[in-house]
């Protein structure tokens, strides 16, 4: 194997020393660098292969723009953009394999658009003081960011900040060299789940799929998951989408474990397939440990266990939901259909379930028959989403697109 790049960032002006610490703990360990600079006011003291000059450039814009604002917020902006663009023309030409980005709050922010503008599967570190804060929004996180905690690191070096910095170094370069690229020789179907518990058709779908020539790889539609799903649909990493878990639309609508407000748009913006089903679309998943949120308190809920627990829609709120997937479903290019069961869309929906409501779901099946818009085939199933039906519903339909061309297992 080439030996592997690491795109090394930073304000080289103020954090040179804990930089260039990283830098050599790479390349002793047989890696190599680029190193980015995103100063504003200062110079770095040594040679860095990608300046700030280069990097507001790159933002639109210049470092004597960014210094004229007078806004130390506005003009790390520019640099955040300049930054995520260099970064990913980086990565596009082949020069680096990685990336770790060093900072406090300030570096932590333009570190989110740096990594969240790199596909996923490119190993992204961030080194921050405020790792895994709250004041990280989740919709700005890149889904498969790693990041530590740059403990005792504020300023200068010292043994506990170099044991995080060290740790992170040598993690993004073992993650360069280990990591496989998100493709294979099959095409990839790419489908939103949760636990069989509660979602049961991946079991059925998995093998079925596999025996037609496809790979699948299911996501965990918890926020996270969501995010990573759609940012690969909307790369065209996958042949289809089996949108079967769109409940963080229901998240994003009600307060819960939100994918962003660009959820469920990924795959129509890359023109891909999609059969799309609500699976626990009548929930709100919310952190357990937190207690119920105030505007989902008085209704019925479930602890998942410690961490997750779910609070149910009423009827005009799952209307709501309905007219917010119809409407994400609306215009997209491609082929999309959707797969209705009429007698529940999770195991806890079913007669003499913990959450089963017979008149909330009447509703949300009736808003969808009405706003469902005219470029999506609805197939509405005298069935619950877990029963054998569905899976063999979806089945017909993809056997379908492989008949008439919109499917092809090249």
């Amino acid at each position: 194997m080439a030996e592997r790049t690491i795109l090394v960032a930073g304000t080289y002006d103020t954090k040179s020393e804990e930089l260039g610490y990283i830098v050599e703990v790479i390349r002793a360990q047989g890696g190599d660098v680029v190193s980015m600079d995103v100063s504003v006011l200062g110079d770095p003291p040594g040679r860095v292969d990608v300046g700030k000059h280069a990097v507001a450039a790159a933002g639109g814009s210049s470092i004597a723009e960014a210094v004229a604002r007078g806004d130390e917020n506005s003009a790390m902006q520019i640099m955040a953009r300049g930054a995520a663009a260099v970064a990913l023309d980086l990565y596009r030409s082949g020069r680096i394999h990685g990336v770790i980005v060093l900072g406090g709050t300030m570096g932590t922010d333009l570190a989110l658009d740096l990594c969240a503008a790199l596909p996923v599967g490119v190993p992204k570190y961030v080194v921050s003081t405020v790792a895994f804060s709250p004041l990280l929004p989740p919709d700005r996180l890149a889904p498969d960011i790693q990041m530590i905690l740059w403990a005792g690191g504020l300023y200068g070096l010292n043994p506990v900040c170099r044991a995080s910095l060290s740790q992170a170094a040598g993690a993004v370069l073992g993650a360069a060299r280990a990591v496989e690229a998100p493709v294979s020789g099959r095409p990839l179907i790419g489908m939103t789940s949760f636990g069989k518990t509660v979602l049961r058709y991946m079991v059925t779908l998995k093998p079925a799929l596999e025996a037609r020539g496809f790979d699948l790889a299911v996501f965990h539609a918890t926020g996270m998951g969501g995010r990573a799903f759609d940012a690969l649909a909307a790369q065209g990493a996958f042949a289809a989408v089996m949108d079967f878990a769109p409940q963080e639309v229901s998240n994003h609508l009600f307060g819960g474990l939100s994918a962003g407000a660009d959820r469920m748009t990924g795959a129509g913006r890359a023109g891909v397939p999609q059969i799309v089903a609500p699976g626990c679309y009548d929930l709100v998943d919310f952190v357990g440990w937190q207690g119920v949120p105030r505007r989902l308190e008085g209704r019925p809920t479930h602890a998942h266990n410690r961490l997750l627990s779910s609070a149910m829609l009423d009827a005009g709120e799952r209307r709501e939901v309905a007219r917010a997937i119809c409407a994400k479903m609306a215009g997209v290019r491609g082929s999309v259909a959707f797969v209705l069961p009429s007698q529940g869309c999770n195991e806890w929906d079913r007669p003499g379930a913990e959450l089963h409501d017979a008149e909330g779901l009447a509703a949300f099946c009736d808003e969808m028959r009405a706003a469902c818009p005219a470029n999506v085939a609805l197939h509405e199933i005298d069935a619950h989403i877990n029963d054998a039906t569905f899976c063999d519903t979806v089945l017909r339909l993809f056997d379908g697109w492989l008949a008439d061309g919109t499917l092809t297992r090249v």
